[in-house]
């Protein structure tokens, strides 16, 4: 198993149904679902990482820290009304106007649809909120594994040194964290151990995160 980012675990009251809606989102990807019952997998377009669904104890409450921003492609306004098809609903977090379409799940969850190629696939980034991007960098970089490698006032922005999948961007404004976050990043710590075990970690902001290791 190696080290980095693994993918993002979403907690759901139905996580088949989710598992699905981001199926299609992510056009196509393929839906494992275990025989436990217990969660099901979504891969991304190149694999790079993946979507983990896992049972929620209750519903959303307030906006999540952490969200995903699909690629538009060529036509984002498409890309929006495709998956609004899909079950999707436009939502307003207070972003005004701007590039991007704000959009949430069938479970309520945040994300985006900017206007960006896809040809590097669906999935474009995985977003952290951050009240200090920077101190979150210093964090997280070494943690994954991946580099800085671009920043603003917005925020930050880390890349895989292998340039595949999704960036992860981490910036301010920071939702008020009320409780646990209901999407949590999923990452491997070096290790060849196929059938890793799981903690549950937080970052120096209190954002849970999965850390997997080799039993």
């Amino acid at each position: 198993m190696p080290a980095g980012l693994v993918g993002v675990v979403f907690e759901a009251l139905d996580p088949g149904a989710l598992a699905r809606f981001w199926a299609e989102a992510l056009n196509g990807t393929a839906v494992e679902e275990h025989p436990d019952g217990e969660r099901t997998e979504v891969r991304t377009g190149d694999a790079a990482v993946r979507l983990r669904f896992v049972p929620a104890t209750g519903p959303k409450a307030g906006k999540n820290r952490l969200h995903l921003d699909l690629a538009g492609g060529p036509d984002p306004a498409r890309e929006v009304e495709r998956v609004l098809a899909l079950g999707a609903s436009r939502a307003d977090i207070g972003q005004g106007a701007v590039p991007w379409t704000v959009l949430a799940d069938p479970e309520g969850n945040e994300f985006c649809v900017l206007p960006e190629d896809d040809s590097a696939g669906r999935l474009a980034a995985i977003c952290l909120d951050a009240a200090d991007p920077d101190a979150q960098g210093r964090f997280w970089a070494p943690a994954l594994g991946w580099r800085i490698v671009d920043r603003g006032d917005w925020g930050i922005s880390l890349r895989s040194p292998s340039v595949r999948g999704p960036r992860v961007v981490m910036g301010p404004p920071a939702a008020p964290k009320t409780g646990r976050n209901r999407l949590l990043l999923e990452v491997a710590a070096p290790g060849g151990d196929p059938a890793p075990e799981a903690d549950l970690l937080a970052d120096p902001e209190g954002n849970e995160f999965v850390l997997l290791t080799a039993r």
